[in-house]
Order: structure tokens, then C-alpha cells, then sequence
């Protein structure tokens, strides 16, 4: 194929900024489109159009073509629309269709499970079988066919499975290939197995070695069997999840497709995420202006009203508090760390038994360690920039933002060798001084305190070995366009 081929791009989701988000699928799903489209490729979004999303201020209107279309969900007829908008951005705007259901999702607010009891919408089977069916009737409909269908997490899974079978005979499709992009293999839309009848798939999927896992409906497995190529968010996640340790449940399905799976990782908002323009700082500052951030640094102490000792480096994490992010290790090694020269400054909410925890840290040792269990977009903001050192110590990390953050905010990332880590920090070698920060890869509390212990030994003794990691992180380029050239590269070598 010739490089200079533009694609037509179907991208589909279940949230993306700034209509509707949850997590970072929704950042993915603006800025990927966006940066595809200045590249010059033709990209179209499809997402539900939950009640949260404001049709006026965002002009969405009705397409005449794509009013009240049907499908069936099992035995029932559905009726849905698709009405459209742009999703504009700095350079680019991208089109976008929302699916419009007033019972599937116009009347719910939230995305995938009732606030009031925190439990999954009963009939999210239902809601996102028919987010799969409804590209195929978009496709048909306007006749606009793409290229590739881009199809994220279990949400997306049904679509690759309705494309291989199906549409199978179906010319419209006949050249339509799928990505199927893992964002968090851990939520894999699972369902009773009598949940299978309203896919509409073929009987002779509804078995262990068809869709069915576990003698559920698994939508995630759906997606891994039958899209064409495979993608997670980092190179290294992309080998880890093979394994029994990190694949999910799903690790043999995975090994099966070992040849199909790519990783890319995830860029930064860089208009966000800058410390030379980031307006939630206490000053601006780049790798020429190092001793700027140092205002920041006491900013941090002001924040939490503590000493500022410019001898002692704060320590910084922003993280949900759970096991998988490293807190089991925080926690056995937690006296040992507050014996050290260190201030440790944490962001966060998750489970309760960490929030009992470092309420009571904060009580008892109120000199070193400071937290705010919630969540603030401008401390954590202002973490980056004024922490000397920033810990993720992560059991497992598809991509993981915050070492990118820290890199380009010169704040030194000590983290655990695993997924997005692994990919963008490179360990400090003390013999070539060469290093963008401290990794360590057994995922124990020794040897995460040894790596912080090299950290803290380097910052107090070799002030300018110290420097030199800190400028050799701001020079890392995570940019989503540097991401989307990595995109357009995958869905070539999947449309040959």
C-alpha cells in the first residue's frame, strides 16, 4: 500500500471528552481522532448519547437518513437514532454520531452503573449490543465505509464478532478490517450465558471455545477472537498479559493471538501537561529555568503546612488507592520510609482500608507525610511540579500517565518494571550516567525502598548527576502525535 493513502477511520467508544468521561478512554478517544485527522486521514467517532451530555450546548442535531432505525435485541425490536455533532479541537474537527436510545441510555445519566447502589446497569449486555449493531447500520446507511473499525475495550467487543460472521456476505464489508485497542483488560463485560441469545451471533459461538468464558457471555473475549490485529496501551503490557499473572482470566485466548497483539503507548495532552505553561502551578519553569521550580516545591509545603527544607525531596504520588497500584508495599514498607530524610506528599481515593491507614499516618507522623484523599486537579497538578521524586510502584500498568507527567515535569519517577512503566522510564545507570529515573522488578516493599534509597543517596549527594536525570526526562517526546503515527502505521499493515 502506498504510505501516502489516506484512511477512512470508524472509531467507536463508549466516552470520550468533553461530552462524557469516567476514565482515560474518554482522553484517548479526543485526542487519538484529533491527531488522526491532522494527519489528514478521515476519521468519524461513534459514542452513546447518555442523558449527561448537553445536546445544546454541544449542537447535536438529527440526521434525516439516521432517525428511527431498527435492530433486534433477541426477540425484541429496538429503535434507535444517531444524530451527530463535531468534537472540535485546536486543529482538527472530527465528526461525531451519537447513538440516541431514550431507554438505553437518554434517561440514565451515568454510564455503566447506577450511582445510587455503585452496582452495573442490568441490562448493559443490551446496551452495547446495540452500540455494535448500530455501526453496521450507520455504515450501510450513510454509505460512507471505512477502512478500519477502531473498537475499544469490552464495550466494543461484539463488533469484530457481528463483522466475521454476521456481515460476513455481506459486500458492503467485505473489505472492512477491525482494531481492537485493550485499555483495561480487567473489565471484560461479562454476562449470564443466557445473555447470548440477544447477540444475534451464530449458536455455534455459544460455547467455551466460542465467546462464552467461563459459562458467561465475555464481550472482551469476543473482541480478542475475531478483530483483526490487537493493541494495548504499551509494548511491554502487550507480552504481559500472555501470562497467567496479568492476563485476566483471558491469558490462553491472548496466546492465541500472541502474533496479533501490538503495543502503543498512550500520549499526554501537552497543551495540559506543560510546565512552561501550566497555569495550576505556582510558577512556570522549563529545563533552562530549573531553579523556578523550586517555587513550586514550596508551594507544596504552604499547601500542606509543613516545614520547606530544600535538603529534604518530597516524594510525590497521585494514584486510586488500591492493591494494584503498589499500596500493599507502601504499607509494609511505610515505618521504614518515614525513618528516611523524605517528605512524602499523596493524592488519591480508593479502598477504605488504605484511606483508615494514612488517616492515621497523617495523625502520627505529621512532619513527613501529608494526603489528601480526594481528588484536586490543581494539587495534582502542583504535586508534579513541586515533588522532587514521584513513586509508582504499580503491580501491573498498561500505560500509566503520571511517570510521563513527572518525566517532562522533571519530577524523578521511581517505579516498578511493568507495562507503561517499563516502556517510558529508563532505569539510572550510575557507571554511563545514563537515566530518566529508578526502576526496580520484583514486586517487593525492599526492593522498592532500596531503589528509593538510591534516589534519595543521589539527590543529596550528587546534585548534579541529579540534574542531569531531571533534563534527560523533560527531553521525553509523548506527544498523541507521536501515538497516532504509531496508529496509522498498525492499521496498514491491517488493511494490506
Amino acid at each position: 500500500m502506498a504510505a501516502a493513502k489516506k484512511l477512512k477511520i470508524l472509531f467507536v467508544t463508549s466516552e470520550v471528552v468533553p461530552f462524557i468521561k469516567t476514565g482515560g478512554l474518554a482522553d484517548v478517544s479526543s485526542a487519538l481522532p484529533q491527531k488522526l485527522q491532522e494527519l489528514g486521514h478521515q476519521v468519524r467517532i461513534v459514542v452513546p448519547k447518555y442523558g449527561a451530555i448537553d445536546e445544546r450546548k454541544y449542537k447535536i442535531h438529527e440526521v434525516v437518513r439516521l432517525k428511527d432505525l431498527t435492530t433486534n435485541i433477541g426477540e425484541k425490536e429496538v429503535v434507535f437514532s444517531l444524530r451527530s455533532s463535531f468534537l472540535v479541537g485546536q486543529k482538527a474537527r472530527v465528526q461525531i454520531y451519537f447513538l440516541d436510545n431514550e431507554d438505553y441510555f437518554g434517561k440514565r445519566h451515568s454510564l455503566y452503573s447506577d450511582p445510587l447502589t455503585g452496582k452495573d446497569f442490568p441490562d448493559n449486555d443490551e446496551r452495547f449490543i446495540l452500540l455494535a449493531k448500530s455501526v453496521f447500520e450507520l455504515i450501510k446507511k450513510l454509505g460512507w465505509v471505512p477502512d478500519i473499525i477502531h473498537c475499544n475495550d469490552w464495550q466494543c467487543g461484539l463488533i469484530p464478532a457481528y463483522l466475521k460472521t454476521i456481515y460476513s456476505d455481506d459486500p458492503t464489508f467485505s473489505q472492512v478490517k477491525t482494531l481492537f485497542t485493550i485499555h483495561n483488560l480487567e473489565f471484560q463485560g461479562v454476562f449470564p450465558k443466557t445473555s447470548f441469545s440477544k447477540t444475534g451471533l451464530p449458536n455455534e459461538l455459544n460455547k467455551e471455545a466460542g465467546v462464552i468464558h467461563k459459562s458467561k457471555l465475555n464481550f472482551m473475549k469476543s473482541g480478542l477472537l475475531f478483530a483483526d490485529t490487537i493493541n494495548t496501551v504499551s509494548s511491554t503490557y502487550s507480552k504481559e498479559i500472555c501470562s497467567k499473572e496479568l492476563g485476566a482470566g483471558l491469558d490462553k485466548v491472548l496466546c492465541k493471538r500472541k502474533k496479533d497483539i501490538f503495543g502503543i503507548i498512550n500520549g499526554i495532552d501537552s497543551a495540559t501537561w506543560n510546565p512552561e505553561k501550566d497555569k495550576k502551578i505556582a510558577k512556570r519553569y522549563s529545563a533552562k529555568n530549573l531553579e523556578d521550580k523550586i517555587h513550586n516545591k514550596k508551594s507544596l509545603a504552604e499547601k500542606f503546612g509543613y516545614e520547606y527544607n530544600a535538603e529534604t525531596p518530597v516524594i510525590g504520588m497521585i494514584s486510586r488507592l488500591y492493591d494494584g497500584k503498589g499500596f500493599d508495599l507502601i504499607k509494609k514498607a511505610f515505618r521504614e520510609l518515614m525513618k528516611m530524610d523524605v517528605h512524602f506528599i499523596l493524592l488519591g481515593t480508593g479502598d477504605k482500608k488504605y484511606h483508615k491507614f494514612f488517616e492515621e499516618a497523617q495523625t502520627k507522623y505529621s512532619k513527613k507525610f501529608s494526603c489528601y484523599l480526594g481528588f484536586d486537579d490543581e494539587l495534582a497538578h502542583l504535586i508534579e511540579a513541586g515533588a522532587d521524586m514521584f513513586l509508582m510502584p504499580s503491580k501491573y500498568e498498561p500505560c500509566g500517565l503520571n511517570q510521563m507527567y513527572s518525566l517532562v515535569y522533571g519530577t524523578i519517577p521511581i517505579v516498578r518494571e511493568t507495562g507503561g512503566l517499563a516502556d517510558t522510564v529508563e532505569n539510572f545507570d550510575e557507571k554511563s550516567g545514563n537515566g530518566t529515573g529508578f526502576v526496580f522488578k520484583k514486586y517487593d516493599s525492599t526492593e522498592m525502598l532500596k531503589e528509593i534509597k538510591r534516589a534519595v543517596k543521589i539527590y543529596k549527594t550528587e546534585p548534579d548527576t541529579w540534574q542531569k536525570i531531571m533534563k534527560a526526562g523533560m527531553k521525553s517526546n509523548f506527544t498523541w502525535m507521536n501515538s497516532a503515527k504509531n496508529y496509522v502505521e498498525l492499521y496498514k499493515t491491517v488493511i494490506k
